[in-house]
This record gives structure tokens, C-alpha cells and sequence, in this order.
């Protein structure tokens, strides 16, 4: 398993200079290292200085470069899906559509970029992934898809089940299955072979984002005050997808200026403005970037003080709505919502009180 690093921040303070020589970083202590971005234009591989291609390519020692291009994951992905296709369908029909016929929608990429990773971190040729995506609200809710998509099917196979539809079309379903499928069909649509893979495989996604050891993110910006206004409000947002934030890259700092108080807990570095033509005075400036466990995680349970704390740095009360809906606590801040699943012991209790306290959430049962 890899670790996997992106970094957050407002567009034009440096992320993709700072992500590339992070990789530089790694692949200099020895560790294998994949940088991957997902910008389609030719900005990566001028600042690297080599064009990049879809696919992993030998770039220094330790080290290997790839463009996540949308259009070639999709024909991947699609072709993977046929052969799912035929897996469990005795006449598959998607074999007469070509990957290669169809467009990207809004969004696909997104989903297609983090099916990659997955795959990328499951082949076990790298310890560590640097990914560059866009440093916003999309690169946190790409990253938050498999907590989302996990709450869905939860949600929906709770209300589908327990509805008059269901009851009436399930016994008609399994014999029509039966000669349709290669599988045996239980009366429960989500207990198919298929849906258990699927549930699998958001289930590993959903650990590996709340593991600070798998998946991290570092926080950059510029003295510049609407960068430093986004990157605290990234930081609050990543925390609502689950993401820990392990410290904040203060770029192009002014030699002996001060260092932004916004956020702390977290260590700020100043790094000097640098010239690419020379990675090494940037590569040293970095701090050690495997410390992420070390900063508030997002989520904390205590089922003896039957407390819940939730890291919301950037947020005030104002800007938080709480709703609890049978096991489950929904919190709203930073136009994203997260579920949270309450341990037995505090499912059907009711919400008591809810605080802030220095930075956190404290929700009381």
C-alpha cells in the first residue's frame, strides 16, 4: 500500500511546483515514487521537463511520472466494465458500444482519477503516490466519493426495501434473473456478488482516506490574503471529507516575515521563492511531509463521555447545520455534507448539546 499526498490550495500559489518537488523529495530517501496529475494541459511536463503520457513512464531514479488523461481512462475503465459484464450477464450487450465512441461527462473524470489511484496504490510499485489535482472542493469530494457513495447505497437500500415496490417486484425479479444472470439471485438486491464487490471496494476507499498513514493532504498558500483565506477555508472542508491535513506550505514567503497564526494547530513551513531551474534549494526547504498523523484527526468518538468531536477549523456555528437521523449525524459546513456513523452505544440517543471549542465540534448525547 502507498501513501498518497495531494495538496490544497487557491490556483497560482504554487501546488504543482511544490507536489513535483515533493515527489523529488521522496524518490531522493530511497522510496518509490509516482507523480500523477490530473491537469490535461502542458504545464506538468514543461516544469519537468519531459511530456507526460497516460501512462507511467521512467522519469529519474525512484521515480515515475503519468498524466491522468480522462479520455484513455475512460476507454480502460470501459473495457473493464465488459469484462465485468460478462462475468455475471449470460448475453452481454455493452460489447457493441466501444469505449473509444464515447464522451466525458462532467464529474467522470473526477470518479475516473480516483478509480486510478486505487488501482495505482492496489499494484504495490509504489510507497508513495503524489497526486496533483485541482486543490479544491473537487479534489476533496473526489476523494470523498467512497464515504458518499457508501452512504447512498445504505441509505437507498434501506428505503427500497422497506417499500411496497420492493415487496411486489422481488418475486418477480428472481426467476427472471435467473435466466438473465450467471449468478444465483437472492430475494435482496444489494446481496448480489456484484454489490458485495462494489460495497468491498468503498469500504477499503473509506479506510484509506481516514488513515492519515494512506492518504494525506498539505495545505499551500502565499502570504497573499485571499490565498490565505481559501486555505483555511480547504482545510475545514477537508476535514468534512474526512481528510487529514498535516501541515501548511507557506510559499513564496518573504525572507524574515511572519508566519500566518490561522492554523495553528498545524506547523506552517516558509519556503522562499524558488527557481525550477534548480529543484534542490526547494526539495530542502520542504518539511518532512510523513507527519500527517501527527494533526487533529477529523472525527473523534468517545462512548464513555458519549461525546463526538468533529475538526471544523474555519467554521463558526453560524455556518454548521447538525441533524441526527437514526444511527446517523449529518453535519453541514463548507457547502459539504458528511454522515457519520454513531458506534451502538450512542445510536438511539438523542443529541443533548453541541459546542465549539478550539476548532472542534463537540457533540454531546
Amino acid at each position: 500500500m502507498s501513501l498518497i499526498l495531494t495538496f490544497l490550495g487557491k490556483g497560482g500559489v504554487g501546488r504543482t511546483t511544490l507536489a513535483i518537488a515533493a515527489a523529488k523529495q521522496f524518490a531522493a530517501q530511497g522510496k518509490r515514487v509516482l507523480f500523477a496529475t490530473q491537469d490535461p494541459g502542458p504545464a506538468p511536463g514543461l516544469m519537468l521537463g519531459t511530456p507526460l503520457e497516460a501512462k507511467p513512464q521512467p522519469y529519474a531514479t525512484n521515480l515515475e511520472v503519468v498524466q491522468l488523461q480522462a479520455a484513455t481512462l475512460l476507454d480502460q475503465s470501459w473495457e473493464e466494465l465488459k469484462k465485468l459484464e460478462a462475468q455475471y450477464l449470460r448475453t452481454p450487450f455493452f460489447k457493441e458500444v466501444y469505449g473509444q465512441e464515447l464522451s466525458v461527462l462532467p464529474g467522470m473524470d473526477q470518479a475516473l482519477g480516483l478509480n486510478t489511484l486505487r488501482e495505482l496504490d492496489g499494484s504495490n510499485r509504489y510507497d508513495v503516490i503524489v497526486f496533483d489535482g485541482a486543490g479544491d472542493q473537487t479534489t476533496l469530494r473526489m476523494l470523498a466519493m467512497p464515504e458518499m457513495l457508501s452512504w447512498y447505497t445504505r441509505r437507498f437500500r434501506q428505503v427500497f426495501t422497506n417499500s411496497d415496490l420492493a415487496k411486489t417486484v422481488m418475486p418477480l425479479l428472481q426467476p427472471l434473473a435467473g435466466a438473465v444472470l450467471n449468478i444465483n439471485w437472492t430475494d435482496d438486491l444489494f446481496d448480489q456478488p456484484a454489490s458485495k464487490q462494489v460495497n468491498n471496494m468503498l469500504d477499503q476507499g473509506r479506510a484509506a482516506v481516514a488513515d492519515p498513514n494512506r492518504v494525506a493532504a498539505y495545505l499551500v498558500t502565499t502570504p497573499d490574503e485571499a490565498a490565505i483565506a481559501t486555505a483555511k477555508y480547504l482545510w475545514g472542508a477537508a476535514q468534512q471529507a474526512g481528510l487529514t491535513v498535516g501541515g501548511v506550505l507557506l510559499n513564496r514567503a518573504e525572507p524574515g516575515g511572519n508566519l500566518p497564526t490561522e492554523f495553528e494547530p498545524l506547523p506552517v513551513t516558509a519556503i522562499a521563492t524558488q527557481s525550477i531551474n534548480d529543484w534542490q534549494p526547494l526539495i530542502d526547504a520542504l518539511p518532512n511531509l510523513e507527519q500527517a498523523h501527527q494533526a487533529p484527526r477529523p472525527v473523534a468518538i468517545n462512548v464513555a463521555e458519549r461525546k463526538v468531536s468533529l475538526f471544523l477549523p474555519g467554521f463558526d456555528r453560524k455556518q454548521v447545520k447538525l441533524t441526527q437521523y437514526g444511527p446517523e449525524l449529518t453535519i453541514e459546513a463548507g457547502d459539504q455534507r458528511r454522515n457519520v456513523i454513531l458506534p451502538p452505544e450512542l445510536q438511539g440517543r438523542a443529541v443533548t448539546g453541541a459546542k465549539f471549542q478550539d476548532g472542534f465540534l463537540i457533540v454531546s448525547f
